[in-house]
């Protein structure tokens, strides 16, 4: 069973349905059983005070992941919940930076927002790139 949170503002219009079987896909795939996620799509003040605040950066990106265990780090794993759901963290994606992106790829922005928010999964499991 996945638990699959979507939050967004009325004027940031995206297909939760695609969203979720998208995130669902990919979990099957890595053979997670059980998780959370939460996803929110927010504009670019939101995403431009989030990178302020946990990066250093004043600027906006497009996406940002927010781990709730990153294997990767030296830090010890968080005790297994007592209702055995893994909680892997959340993702959050500028809704204005998808359009301009979506624009500049020639793709549907709903398509742009797929890819940013498995583009965070990724980083939610472990999965980094070089900068």
């Amino acid at each position: 069973m996945y638990s699959i949170i979507i939050k967004t503002s009325t004027h940031f219009p995206v297909n939760k349905k695609k969203i979720k079987e998208a995130v669902e896909r990919v979990l099957k795939q890595r053979l997670v059983k059980e998780c959370e996620v939460s996803i929110v799509i927010c504009g670019d003040r939101q995403m431009k005070k989030l990178n302020a605040m946990y990066r250093n950066i004043n600027d906006k990106t497009d996406v940002l992941s927010f781990p709730q265990n990153d294997p990767t780090q030296p830090t010890p794993p968080f005790p297994q919940p007592p209702n055995n759901v893994l909680y892997l963290g959340d993702i959050v994606v500028s809704y204005p930076q998808a359009v301009k992106e979506a624009a500049e790829e020639h793709t549907f922005i709903d398509e742009k927002i797929q890819q940013l928010v498995l583009h965070g999964l990724d980083h939610l499991m472990g999965i980094h790139h070089d900068e």
